[in-house]
């Protein structure tokens, strides 16, 4: 797993709280720190470590283009947010507006590049550009084999996972939250109908306002409380090599690889296509509701069967409040990177970059992405407990929003006007006839 930077978690767990936010996330994390900067009484609950899962294993890049039309006020929002991140954390996240390029080898890439750009940036008002061969080669020079033409965003950019979320839980300390790492909430407590609780393995915090944020683990968590959340996920596996120079600084994906420069001088190389999904028995479960979402990718993700079925099997679906929770008996979820989907992305670099030949990989790693049926998130109460509120099913576009998310779910609880338009995050539309469907997003 990526090196993540240690938070250094409060000692005594308080007997109340204002809200309990469960889940050390980009997500999670966000949303305490617009809370402790609200003045509330916050409490941040997390089973391993602050970022220890997806939060740190993802790709780092933070873009508004090639986003579902209903994730893109959001993400304008978010971007925002970066820019001031660095000083508000007091700390380097790497934040950089260095441009993200998806190139084009052809005419149908290009077609679908467009149709996007048509339908989602130009009414959103965004810097993005349909850009053709001369100014792609100049932009991302050194390929072996000239572009086509690339969809570009100028004011795109990128942050580093591994230090960035850790930051932003320790500027939550500062701001007046409280912060518990390995400590992992079993289950609520309620009181009249509403939640009075939250209790966790080292003890209870009376509580009447939560958030879960608990990514890849919502789904069960939801299910021992009796709330119903379609969520599965997909493995992705990533890669970073040692320091190289290539005066290669954009963001960028074609071919077979997706990279971007880091802080330390390396880069992050992940497959810009290929994901797994791992049947469990959850994917038999869910199977009508995520079947448009595998027709939509059925190239681009491998289904597998494997070690994972019976793991996930093995672990208990329902559980008191006083026996040990699956959330203690796996803390962090640590997949094996799939490793010949990384040596294509690899060997597919060097090929259309010889300037990557000479790079050295430093570290491979694999991540869960927590998907919901429409890809998009939610970001909402759910009425069917008052008090209780999810922020989570990011579906792989988490980092860069997390920020924003964070502020739009802190303004639904607090009662404030939200930033952006939230029904599209609602938790309702996958209950309500709404027969939410994902987009043809890029």
């Amino acid at each position: 797993m990526p090196k993540i930077k240690l938070v250094q978690p409060d000692a005594q767990l308080p007997k109340q709280a204002s809200v309990c936010v469960i889940g050390g996330g980009v997500a999670g994390v966000s949303t305490a720190l617009e809370l402790a900067e609200r003045g509330l009484d916050v409490v941040l609950l997390e089973k391993g470590e602050i970022a220890g899962e997806q939060s740190s294993r993802n790709w780092g890049w933070c873009r508004q283009m090639g986003r579902d039309a209903r994730e893109i006020p959001l993400i304008q929002v978010s971007m925002g947010l970066w820019d001031g991140m660095d000083a508000r954390v007091e700390g380097q996240t790497g934040f950089n507006r260095c441009g993200i390029l998806y190139l084009c080898e052809t005419d149908a890439q290009l077609a679908q590049k467009g149709d996007w750009f048509e339908k989602n940036a130009k009414p959103a008002g965004l810097l993005t550009r349909m850009i053709g061969a001369n100014e792609a080669n100049e932009l991302q020079p050194g390929c072996t084999r000239p572009w086509k033409g690339a969809l570009y965003t100028s004011n795109d950019g990128r942050a580093e996972p591994f230090v960035a979320v850790p930051l932003m839980a320790e500027a939550l300390r500062r701001k007046g939250g409280k912060l518990f790492t390995n400590c992992a909430v079993r289950g609520l407590e309620t009181k009249g109908g509403r939640i009075s609780a939250v209790v966790t393995e080292k003890g209870a915090i009376a509580c009447d306002t939560v958030v879960l944020a608990g990514g890849a683990w919502s789904r069960r968590f939801c299910g021992n409380l009796g709330i119903a959340l379609p969520q599965l996920s997909v493995v992705n596996s990533v890669m970073r090599t040692e320091p190289i120079d290539t005066g290669l600084t954009r963001t960028f994906s074609g071919g077979r690889f997706a990279v971007r420069k880091r802080l330390d001088g390396g880069y992050t190389i992940a497959h810009n296509h290929f994901s797994v999904a791992d049947i469990v028995p959850d994917s038999f479960r869910l199977l009508r509701e995520f079947m448009p979402a595998l027709m939509l990718d059925r190239k681009g993700l491998r289904l597998r069967l494997g070690k994972r079925f019976i793991d996930e099997a093995k672990l208990k679906r329902r559980w008191a409040l006083d026996e040990v929770s699956p959330f203690e008996q796996v803390r962090i979820l640590d997949p094996e990177p799939v490793r010949d989907i990384l040596d294509e992305a690899e060997r597919g670099l060097k090929d259309y970059y010889p300037v990557f030949k000479p790079m050295k990989i430093a570290e491979r790693w694999a991540g869960c992405i927590d998907a919901l049926p429409d890809a998009v998130p939610i970001i909402s109460k759910v009425e069917k407990l008052p008090g209780f509120h999810l922020c989570t099913g990011f579906s792989g576009h988490g980092f860069g929003l997390g920020p924003g998310a964070g502020k739009l779910m802190a303004e639904i609880v607090t009662g404030e006007t939200p930033c952006v338009d939230p029904s599209p995050f609602h938790y309702a539309r996958f209950f309500d006839g709404s027969n939410p469907r994902p987009s043809t997003g890029l």
